[in-house]
Parts: structure tokens; sequence; C-alpha cells
């Protein structure tokens, strides 16, 4: 009886000691995404106003409120560090329509074969609107610009929280180089009597 209280209690040690053993994934941390480091738009308005009407549900199958940097907050980033007001009157305004991303579950192996697969787990579908227009000083629209990105994305049912945190980093950095491009060439086409340079 001793002896099996002994080899129990070993056992149990050696079984508590592989659970420290095993390693802690570290939480990544992410920077803001900016555009800082590109030629600001210089209008001719006195001032640039960012607004926000994106509220997110944050239930499934929504996640964007579980992006480690948010979709909504890179958006209105965009309009702080690329548009300049450099005018005496009127006001040029970013408005964030849409920061969205759907998480959908993907159909995935079963029976023997679950065993010898590794299947793409999830599917995310991100979905930025962005709208920009001067409005003269008596508040009318004069002129107005706008642009959706739409990107997904599909995960490994073997993907860490880490790796996964990542895939999201990684589709708002590139769904906001889309919307840059679209939405700085149609500036620069349809504002270009309201462009500084």
């Amino acid at each position: 009886m001793l002896l099996k209280n002994i080899l129990s209690g070993t056992f149990m040690l050696a079984a508590i000691s592989l659970v420290g053993c095993a390693p802690v994934e570290k939480n990544v941390a992410f920077p803001d995404i900016s555009f800082a480091h590109l030629p600001q738009i210089k209008l001719n308005v006195a001032r640039v106003e960012i607004e926000n009407l994106y509220v997110s549900p944050a239930a499934h199958p929504h996640v964007e409120h579980r992006f480690p940097v948010s979709p909504a907050a890179t958006a209105s980033n965009w309009g702080r560090d690329r548009l300049r007001a450099a005018g005496r009157s009127g006001v040029a305004r970013v408005v964030v329509r849409r920061a969205s991303v759907i998480e959908q579950p993907m159909k995935r192996s079963t029976g023997l074969e679950a065993v010898f697969t590794r299947d793409q787990s999830e599917r995310y579908e991100a979905t930025i609107d962005m709208l920009v227009e001067i409005r003269d000083a008596n508040g009318r629209v004069r002129v107005t610009v706008e642009s959706a990105a739409i990107r997904s994305r599909s995960v490994s049912e073997d993907i860490s929280p880490n790796e996964r945190s990542v895939v999201w980093f990684q589709m708002t950095e590139r769904l906001m180089g889309d919307l840059n491009k679209s939405l700085e060439s149609q500036i620069r086409i349809h504002m270009k009597d309201w462009v500084s340079y």
C-alpha cells in the first residue's frame, strides 16, 4: 500500500512537472497603424473633422472588437494623418461608415479523415467603408468621394491566438492600404479644385 502511494505520488509530481514545462504563449504587442510617413494632402478648408459612425455589435459573428488594432480607429487615423487643412473657410469631413469583420465557420473533416487532415476552420470577411466630403462656409456639401475595401482570409484549425492576431492585424493593414490608394486617387481627381500644392 505504501509503495502504491509513493508511486502514485511520483506519477502526480511528474504530471505536474510536465504541465509546468508547457510553453506559455506571450501576447504579441501591435503598433497603431499610422499614415504619418506619407505626404499630407493639403485641402483648401479651415479644418478637417473625423467622424466614426460605426458602432460594433461586439457580439458573434462580429469580431472586429477583438482585433489587436481597431479597424475603425485605423480608418480615423487615416483622416488625421493624410489630410491637412490649408485654407480659411469650409470643412473637410472624413466619415467612417463601416469597419466590420464577420467570422464564418467553415466545413471541417469528420471521422477518420479528420485525424489526418488540417482544415481551415474560420473565414473572416472584413469591410471598411469611408467617405470624404467638403462643405463650404454655409455647410453645403460641395463634393464627396467614397470608397469601400473588402478582404477575406481563412485560418487553420490549429492556429494559435497570437497567430490569429497577426492575421487580423495584416487584414486591417491591407484593407487600409487599399483605401489609402483609392481615396487619395479620388481626392486628387474629384477634389482637385480644393487641393493645394
